[in-house]
């Protein structure tokens, strides 16, 4: 072969061996750097994943939006110091290290080892009674530390709820609806980017209506780093994986005044009452101050069955003779009577089997008197003399017998916003109740029969009267706040209308000085000892519960007379007959606390 075609082969071969090698190269660049930095569906690289397959890792703030109350105090998002335990080799720890832990857990070393030893994913090391995150002191924290375990770690937890009971059930509680999450979301990668299954959300309360804007933008999560024998990987130790936006997670500020609302709680307890709800509102726009339910509820511990997670505020009963403020509305503004007019009690109607509640009567009284004295025969005469329809009209001007809290067919795109979930619109005559029977109107003109109103109804009734017959709507947050203090959006304190307008300011200030002269001269005479000089209606409402009679016991009214600041509804449920009204003293003593914040 000649020297030329030697050479050909030669370069041939050169030119082969080059492409192979930059093939080589090119396979190995897709293999070693490419592939490893892919995104995966997680929308981390595989180098990413590899490292994350061999770390154990735990949440420490599911990043969830927190409230607090009208000052700024928070009312969830308690932080805590916990110990959690990593899923990690144990040859090299000492038998002494075990016992030092155990005793600062407050468990024995056998539960210890037993629990950790069993490990595949991290744990929280929980309190034994109340089976949450335990929360561990100053010096705990620092001696836990200072033994520099591997696999134990102590780290700032949120803990949402306090672990008690309390009367917040308008804040509700949170839970694991993995349904609910599914249909938010339409394609399975989005879910698994956005929301695990696991989330808890909004079940009830505030936390229900306000979810939306809770849910924040992730999770802050503390792992640690194992190789294939769970040994710790020394170098790459913990790491704290965690979202950084100055605008969320989002903070709900609601109108809620915590320290009244505790004192108000300590109150109940203090009192006895087991069943019922307080409200008291602000009268210049009836913003929620304090809201109570009985009995407590704890949001760590829900049971539905129970029931005791529902807001008693918002749900309808009974209301007795606190009704009888809508029958003297109507009469006064129909011109039908006067506070001066005379009417006659002799204890007994006459028909459809109603007694007053006096034994005996109360004999020649006023109007004003028939209402201080919660007069039976006078209301039952005033009731057939309007009419049903009008009851009714009147009653819806007050604000009953619907919805009133805050609410919005037009924010942010919602189809209808409120802030109050579950709110009852409550009733005056059931369907199909013949409105014109005289003995329906009679039952109906004394809160009996089929009428049922909130305790956030008759707080508000109050505001309405006090308002000059304008029915605000009850608000329980003022305004949604980015993480940074700055506003996101505001909740302006708007009117509610009737179709039938609104009672004249002029009836409006009779009430309220009728209302005054139930505690001067009639049922709630005890309230003269109050701090405050009040003024307000009782009402006691006749229920049967499992087959027994038994009372609603109400009382609305206002304080201080000469310069309203708070309207307060207060309903105990399920008392005996034969007991005192326990509503009256209750909203003395609120009152007192009101007149000492």
């Amino acid at each position: 072969m000649s020297f030329q075609g030697k050479r050909r082969i030669f370069i041939i071969l050169i030119s082969i061996t080059l492409i192979l090698f930059i093939l080589t190269l090119r396979l190995g660049w897709i293999q070693f750097v490419t592939v490893n930095r892919a995104v995966t569906t997680s929308g981390r690289s595989l180098e990413e994943m590899s490292v994350l397959q061999r770390e154990r890792g735990i949440v420490l703030d599911t990043g969830r939006g927190q409230f607090v109350d009208r000052s700024g105090a928070p009312l969830t998002g308690k932080v805590i110091w916990t110990a959690i335990l990593f899923p990690v080799s144990h040859g090299h720890h000492e038998e002494n290290h075990y016992g030092q832990i155990a005793k600062l857990l407050g468990t024995t070393s056998e539960q210890l080892k037993r629990t950790w030893h069993s490990l595949t994913q991290p744990f929280i090391w929980t309190d034994s009674n109340t089976h949450l995150p335990l929360s561990l002191s100053f010096p705990q924290v620092q001696q836990l530390k200072k033994l520099n375990i591997a696999g134990l770690e102590v780290a700032p937890y949120v803990q949402r709820y306090d672990n008690h009971l309390s009367g917040m059930q308008w804040l509700g509680f949170v839970s694991q609806q993995p349904e609910l999450i599914r249909s938010l979301y339409k394609k399975e990668s989005d879910l698994e980017h956005t929301m695990p299954l696991t989330t808890e959300v909004g079940s009830a309360g505030l936390e229900k209506s306000f979810d939306p804007f809770l849910r924040g933008i992730g999770s802050t999560i503390i792992s640690y780093t194992v190789d294939g024998k769970k040994q710790p990987m020394y170098g790459l130790g913990t790491r704290l994986i965690a979202q950084h936006n100055k605008y969320y997670p989002l903070r709900i500020k609601t109108t809620v005044d915590m320290k009244l609302q505790q004192k108000i709680e300590v109150l109940t307890e203090r009192i006895g009452m087991k069943e019922g709800a307080i409200v008291v509102l602000d009268t210049s726009n009836s913003d929620v101050a304090a809201m109570i339910s009985k009995p407590f509820y704890n949001p760590n511990q829900i049971d539905l069955q129970m029931g005791n997670w529902s807001n008693r505020a918002l749900k309808a009963a009974v209301p007795g003779s606190i009704f009888k403020t809508v029958i003297a509305a109507a009469a006064l503004e129909d011109g039908i009577s006067s506070p001066t007019e005379t009417f006659h009690c002799s204890g007994q109607y006459g028909k459809y089997g109603l007694a007053c509640w006096k034994e005996g009567g109360h004999g020649d009284l006023t109007l004003a008197e028939a209402y201080a004295e919660s007069c039976n025969v006078v209301f039952a005469t005033l009731a057939e003399r309007l009419g049903g329809e009008r009851i009714e009209e009147v009653a819806s001007q007050l604000g009953l017998g619907r919805v009133i809290g805050w609410q919005d067919n037009s924010f942010m795109g919602f189809e209808l916003f409120k802030q109050f979930d579950h709110e009852e619109a409550g009733q005056i005559f059931a369907g199909g109740t013949p409105k014109e029977d005289d003995g329906v109107k009679v039952q109906t003109g004394i809160g009996q029969r089929d009428v049922l109103v909130t305790p956030l109804q008759a707080a508000n009734m109050v505001v309405t009267l006090l308002q000059g017959g304008q029915i605000h709507a009850p608000r329980l947050v003022t305004e949604i706040q980015y993480n940074n203090g700055q506003t996101m959006t505001s909740f302006q304190p708007h009117l509610l209308s009737s179709p039938y307008g609104g009672i004249s300011p002029r009836t409006a200030n009779i009430i309220l000085e009728m209302m005054r002269g139930v505690v001067t001269d009639g049922t709630g005479a005890s309230l003269q000892r109050a701090k405050w000089t009040v003024a307000g209606k009782s009402g006691t409402a006749q229920v049967t519960v499992n087959g027994k009679p038994r009372n609603n016991q109400w009382f609305i009214g206002y304080g201080p007379t000469d310069h309203p600041h708070y309207a307060v509804a207060v309903l105990v449920q399920n008392r005996s007959p034969e007991s005192s009204n326990q509503a009256t003293l209750l909203f003395r003593e609120v009152m007192n606390i009101l007149a000492s914040s």
